[in-house]
Parts: structure tokens; sequence; C-alpha cells
């Protein structure tokens, strides 16, 4: 949709589409309460500000709807389309998804969530590396990784959501 319709649909009919971007009430009432939006800057400097300010509970609740990097997300929405798109850099190549499940393992084991990469771009080799890299960090380091992370992937999607 362009701006004009986000600018003038229902808040009913875009929570659900603001959720396929990122799952945190705060974040999408946020961004509805600022409505109108004279352009497309303002309205991602707003998602932007608001990504920003996440707790981590927040990003616990977000985190709950995002697949395992080189899991194929099932489903016809849009959320998992988007994140099918986004991971298609993992490829079809066994071992390589046989490491990304192992590093998934000790990713989940070390610090209790999924792995969350903004995969868009990236290649499975980049997310391989990224994942284990990310195995070393500390609790403190690795929270705020993937609170940036999160808030990168929901400003892409709110850009695939809303075009300019």
């Amino acid at each position: 949709m362009d701006l004009v319709e986000f600018n003038a649909s229902p808040v009913d009919r875009l929570r659900p589409e603001l959720a396929s971007c990122c799952d945190v009430p705060r974040w999408i009432e946020g961004i509805l309460d600022k409505r109108p939006y004279a352009d497309h800057a303002a309205l991602t400097a707003v998602a932007d500000q608001l990504a920003r300010e996440f707790d981590d509970s927040e990003v616990d609740r977000a985190l709950q709807a995002h697949p395992r990097i080189g899991d194929r997300p099932q489903g016809a929405g849009t959320e998992a389309e988007w994140s099918r798109k986004e991971q298609s850099g993992v490829g079809d190549d066994p071992a390589v998804r046989s490491a990304l499940a192992e590093g998934n393992r000790a990713y989940e084991d070390r610090f209790g969530r999924v792995f969350l990469i903004c995969a868009t771009g990236l290649s499975a080799t980049q997310m391989l590396s990224s994942l284990q890299d990310r195995l070393t960090h500390d609790d403190v380091t690795e929270a705020a990784v993937v609170h940036e992370e999160l808030r990168k992937i929901a400003l892409l999607r709110l850009n695939k959501l809303v075009t300019g």
C-alpha cells in the first residue's frame, strides 16, 4: 500500500499488517497514533525511534514470530512470505543447513531464544559466520545485537508494507 492509503486505512486493518512487520503492540500503536504522515521518511523516523525503545519483554514477544535461520517458514501469511524471501540466501546445501541447525541449537542453549539476524542480502556463509561469532558474546552484548537486528527487520518490513 502507498502512504496515502496507509494514512487513511482503519486501524483495525493496519494492526495485523504492522504486526507482520514487528509484533510489538506499543510499536504498532505508536505508529498508528502519529498518523497522518507527511512523507515516508516521517513514518520511518517514528517507527525507528519506537523500535529503539523496545524493552526486553517486547523483544522476546517479537522473537516468537520469527523462525529459526535455515528453517523453511510455513504458512501463506505475509510474515511467512517475507521470512522465506529474507532467508533466501540460506540455499539448499545440506551441509550449510546442518551447520545452521547445529548453530541454532547451540545459540538457543546459550541464550534461551531464537537466533535473529536481518538476513536480507546475506549469504548462508555470512549468516553462519555471524551466528558463530555471536555465540562468543556475553548476555548483555548479545541482547543489544538482537535488539538492533529486530529493529532492522521491522523497518525493512515496514518499507515493504508501505511504499514511498
